[in-house]
Order: structure tokens, then C-alpha cells, then sequence
């Protein structure tokens, strides 16, 4: 009997895990992420098709099934990771396009059936491009996040839509699902401080987190960008003041049925690990995401924690972490039981509360194995080769022992 599995996820923090559990039999995996990236050439193409959602992190986990001693696979991770260089022109995103169409060069390998998707969703973009060849700069463009938009196009502008065609055109085994219907949202935080940050870019680039007024306290998603104005004018009022002009901003976005669906079905539901402020916590404000990990099904609801800390993060224990997932899902006390397991590393010092660049967990939640009402539990996790990363088979096998443990207790 298959296992099916529902993670949220960001583009990369989580990526070993879903390996891990891509290549355990029996396991159906369903991957929920949001759209909100706006960093780099991404949100260049979300200013160019306004409208449109971030592509990045589901272009990311379409790589996690491809093997690149493969030639055929690594010619679609090819396509999914390619950079066009500077100066590249309209009419050099033409031969690229053709390049993939024909399977010559580096996309020789490439599948006809892949290519030729691909090769539409590029056209569509290149012809927009064409219609209207200022705003944009191709230099520096993931090749991958071009293919996303020209399904963007292709498909009347339905984002979900344009995930499904890529997943198709990539041969996907995951459930790829955006958490909301699609609709476009900005995503902005607010620091003890008052300082604001603009965007998600602005939200995970590094920055010193571990004084108390760095720290980032508050999330919102809203219709429109921040200008430089509004940005001042907002820095210059108090907090309290900023919070609630920010909150009358802010984006009416509606749950994906299909993530909705993949939560309530899913035997194991996993909150993966990742950049909390960006990638985690913002799907969590989708309206129905709580109250579908509340009924959901699931043996085990599980946190797992970082094994590293990222620019958002620094400064906050593993506990504050579990935290803030209970408060974005609107269950600060953990009375509906929305997390049952949190799943952290642990190696030779983990636990020791000076460990530098890693979420610490007190000695005292470690010594009672529970935070919040949820069970915690450690393991060996890290990947010995990647320093920061899990190890992909390990973290999925203790996952899954979890949720066997928990389905046992439960029909008993």
C-alpha cells in the first residue's frame, strides 16, 4: 500500500528530503509551494508580465527527479538551469529556442516529445518579447523560468495551469502544487524595528538577524509592491501604525482545491525544511491550509528543522521556529494538533547551546523529547558530504518511521 506524502517546500531547503522520498517504493509525493519569489531575473519577469507569480522554486524541484548521468534527463536539467549570458538579444533567444526545437548542442539529448513542448512554451514567451522588447533584459535569465512563462502565456495566463504544462513537459513524478488559486500577491515583512522589507529579496539576503530588533516579526502579502515612497512613509510611522496599513493592503489570495486536497488525503504531512520567512511560513497564510492539516488524515504532522540556520532565521532556536509555524497556521497553542512530531539533527553537538549556525535546541526540550504538545525527536540527519543539507535517504526513512510508529499507536 503506497504512503502518500505532503511536504511544503520552498525551491531548495527541502530538495534532498524529496529525493529521499522519490526514490522510496511506495511513497507518493505531493510538493506544496508558493510563488512568491521576486529575487534577480525572477522578479524582472514578474514585473514584466505583471500578473504573474514567481517561477523559480517549482522550475527548482522539477530538477529533483533528473539524474544527470543520464543523458536525457541532464539535457532537461540543462534546460531548466541554463543562463543566458550578457547581452544576449531577442533574436539570441531565437536560436536558443530553435536549438532546443531541433535537439542540437547542449539540448542534443533532449526527449522529442520534451523538446517540442518546451520549444512552444519559449516561443510563446519570445513572441511576447517581440511585441514588446523593452522592460526586460534576458542577461542572466534561468532558461527554465522563460519556459514557465511562455506557458503562462500559452495557457490564458493561469499560473497553476503553467505548473501542470511544465511538470508535463519536465516528466515530473512529483505533484507539483502552488498553495493559492494563482492569484498575484507581494510578499513584505516588518522587523521589531520598524524596518521594512520590501520584498522577498529584500526578506533572505543576508543581513545580521541575532539582535533583537533585527528580527523579522511579521509577514503580509499585498496587492501591489512597495515603492519607495510608501516604503519611507511606512519606516517613518510606528510599528503598530506600519502593521496596520500594511494589513488594509493586503492580497485576497484563495486556496488551490488540488494542495487543499493533497493535505486532507496525505498519510504523512511534513513541514519541510528551508528559509522560513520566504519559502514556509507565507504558504501557511493561505486561507483553508489550517483547517485542512486539521482534518487531514495524516498519521503525523511533522516540523523538521533546519540543520542550518539561513539570513532570516538567525537568532531564533529551533523552538521559536516551531513557533512560528503554530502562529502563521492561526493554532499558536498547538490545540488542534496541526504539528504531533518536530524531527531535528542530531550530531556530536547539537544541543549544546553555543553551536554556531544552527537552530539550537534547548537541553531542557531535548531532555522531555516535547515542545508545544508535539513529540520531539532527534536523528543523525546531516549530510556528511553537503554540510547543512540533510541527507536525503536518511531524513526520508526517519520520516516515514515516524508516521508508522504514529499509524500503529493510532489504530490501537
Amino acid at each position: 500500500m503506497n504512503v502518500a506524502v505532503t511536504m511544503f517546500n520552498g525551491g531548495r531547503g527541502a530538495a534532498s528530503i524529496a529525493r529521499g522520498m522519490l526514490v522510496t517504493p511506495g511513497v507518493d509525493l505531493s510538493l506544496v509551494v508558493n510563488g512568491y519569489d521576486n529575487g534577480h531575473s525572477t522578479g524582472a519577469l514578474r514585473r514584466y508580465l505583471p500578473g504573474m507569480l514567481g517561477p523559480s522554486d517549482f522550475r527548482k524541484n522539477l530538477l529533483l527527479h533528473l539524474d544527470p548521468a543520464d543523458p536525457a534527463q541532464a539535457a532537461l536539467a540543462t534546460v531548466l538551469e541554463h543562463r543566458l549570458p550578457a547581452g544576449t538579444t531577442p533574436a539570441g533567444l531565437t536560436e536558443v529556442i530553435e536549438a532546443v526545437a531541433a535537439r542540437r548542442g547542449r539540448f542534443a539529448a533532449l526527449p522529442e516529445e520534451a523538446s517540442a513542448l518546451v520549444a512552444a512554451h519559449l516561443r510563446a514567451f519570445a513572441r511576447r518579447l517581440a511585441a514588446a522588447p523593452q522592460g526586460f533584459d534576458l542577461a542572466d535569465c534561468a532558461l527554465g523560468n522563460l519556459v514557465f512563462a511562455g506557458a503562462y502565456l500559452r495557457l490564458g495566463r493561469d499560473f497553476n495551469a503553467a505548473v501542470d504544462a511544465c511538470a508535463r513537459a519536465f516528466g515530473s513524478p512529483v505533484r507539483l502544487l502552488n498553495v493559492t488559486n494563482g492569484e498575484n500577491a507581494f510578499l513584505v515583512a516588518l522587523r521589531r524595528d520598524g524596518t521594512l522589507l520590501a520584498d522577498e529579496a529584500d526578506i533572505v539576503a543576508p543581513r545580521d538577524q541575532r539582535r533583537p530588533q533585527a528580527t523579522i516579526t511579521d509577514l503580509f502579502l499585498l496587492r501591489e509592491p512597495v515603492g519607495g515612497r510608501r516604503r519611507a512613509e511606512l519606516e517613518a510611522s510606528p510599528p503598530e501604525w506600519a502593521r496596520d496599513d500594511l494589513l488594509e493592503d493586503r492580497a485576497e489570495v484563495t486556496p488551490n482545491p488540488r494542495a487543499l486536497e493533497a493535505i486532507r488525503n496525505a498519510d504523512l504531512i511534513v513541514y519541510g525544511p528551508g528559509t522560513p520567512h520566504s519559502s514556509l511560513l507565507p504558504s501557511y497564510l493561505t486561507p483553508g491550509v489550517a483547517d485542512a492539516v486539521a482534518r487531514s488524515r495524516a498519521a503525523a504532522k511533522v516540523f523538521v528543522v533546519n540543520t542550518r540556520d539561513d539570513h532570516d532565521s538567525r537568532g531564533l532556536s529551533a523552538p521559536d521556529l516551531v513557533d512560528r509555524t503554530l502562529a502563521y497556521l492561526g493554532d499558536p497553542g498547538n490545540r488542534r494538533r496541526l504539528v504531533t512530531h518536530v524531527l531535528s539533527h542530531q550530531g556530536p553537538d547539537v544541543g549544546a547551546e553555543a553551536t554556531p549556525g544552527v537552530p539550537t535546541v534547548p537541553h531542557g526540550v531535548l531532555g522531555r523529547g516535547e515542545w508545544a504538545g508535539a513529540r520531539w525527536l532527534t536523528a543523525d540527519l546531516e549530510d556528511p558530504g553537503h554540510p547543512g543539507a540533510h541527507h536525503g535517504r536518511r531524513t526520508a526513512e526517519a520520516l516515514l518511521a515516524i508516521r508508522h510508529e504514529a499509524a500503529l499507536a493510532g489504530a490501537r
